[in-house]
């Protein structure tokens, strides 16, 4: 079914408040990314989020991805992001590279600035400056990696570089791809102006709307002189195939729903609004002060999640690649899921959904 590319997105759900619990969540990811590797999927992606109980643990995906690099083989291993206002650009290359060379050349390096209010005041950061933090930041990350261990200086109100050489260097040379997360037109936007690959979701505007938005990145990039055929455009999507539409609903309804409305609440407030379309209300905080039913339904006809059969699966798929999207991020793992849900999704999917 084409070119497309199939990962896994992990948030890290908790659903329990117990230390037994969240431990369990971490050995089911190895398990599942170690099956994911066997198959054939193309990378597994750790998003970065700080002070979200039950909604995302991940908050050292670096350490989560270097415990992988060595248990599999041929997947890569997507830092989905890493929050570059909070960091110090030495760090990040540091450890960037370090990954890396544990992985033997399999880093994708994922970039984004936060939308949680919360980080930034931990973090003593200027939320009003977040864009400008993190374009600084990443400039400054993709400097040292492409002076390849020669000294680099830089000065800025939140960091300094005082001419050092940094190690270790990058397998992957002058770096690991970079890739920019956004939910916003104005986001895809940047991440166009600079040539970066693009991390991004439907749970906010619905999937027309986001193919609206990738069709004005793709223009963007040829706009900057920059090939559109080569970026690659990904999209986060939870995701549960099963034999039939009933057993995947009765598998993961409640799960996707209870992951839905703490997104919603996380990555949306509630007045939020894209610039570019304001009379249109954001269609996950709809979804989730439906019915589950109507909610289910809302996301489905939306293509915020996908839970179906293979067929269903399949029209999906070909929904996304009509848009443009070169890489699906399945979060099969979503809600607190049960492992053996998880696992057979993985299992189903890349034997009957997708040729990987």
């Amino acid at each position: 079914m084409g070119s497309l590319r199939v990962g896994l997105g992990y948030e890290l759900e908790v659903r329990g408040r117990s230390s037994e619990v969240e431990q369990r969540s971490f050995e089911n990811l190895l398990e599942q990314v170690t099956l994911a590797d066997t198959l054939g999927y193309s990378t597994a992606w750790m998003v970065e989020h700080h002070f979200t109980r039950g909604f995302s643990h991940s908050s050292a995906p670096d350490l989560v991805l270097s415990a992988l690099s060595r248990i599999t083989t041929r997947i890569r291993l997507g830092l989905g992001v890493v929050l570059l206002p909070f960091q110090h650009p030495v760090r990040t290359a540091e450890r960037v590279a370090t990954l890396d060379i544990l992985s033997r050349g399999r880093v994708e390096f994922g970039t984004g600035r936060g939308a949680s209010p919360l980080e930034y005041q931990a973090f003593q950061r200027p939320f009003e400056q977040s864009r400008q933090l993190w374009e600084d930041n990443l400039d400054t990350v993709l400097e040292i990696f492409e002076a390849d261990g020669e000294p680099v200086s830089a000065e800025h109100e939140y960091w300094s570089v005082p001419d050092v050489g940094v190690y270790p260097r990058p397998v992957q040379k002058p770096h690991p791809p970079v890739w920019v997360a956004s939910t916003s037109l104005d986001g895809y936007l940047a991440a166009a102006e600079r040539g970066y690959n693009l991390l991004g979701m439907t749970m906010l505007k619905g999937m027309d709307a986001v193919a609206e938005d990738i069709a004005a990145y793709k223009a963007e990039l040829a706009r900057n002189g920059f090939d559109p055929e080569s970026r690659r455009i990904a999209l986060m999507i939870p995701w549960h195939v099963a034999q039939s539409r009933e057993e995947a609903y009765e598998n993961a309804a409640d799960a996707i729903l209870w992951y839905i409305r703490r997104q919603v609440n996380l990555v949306a407030p509630p007045d939020y609004y894209d610039a570019r379309h304001a009379t249109h209300r954001v269609l996950g905080a709809l979804a989730a002060g439906q019915s589950p039913e109507e909610a289910i339904e809302t996301l489905r006809d939306n293509l915020m999640i996908v839970l179906d059969d293979v067929e269903g699966s399949r029209r999906a798929i070909a929904r996304l690649e009509e848009a443009g999207v070169t890489d699906l991020i399945g979060q099969f793992q979503v809600g607190g899921l049960a492992n053996e849900h998880v696992l057979n999704t993985i299992k189903l999917f890349a034997t009957d959904v997708v040729t990987l």
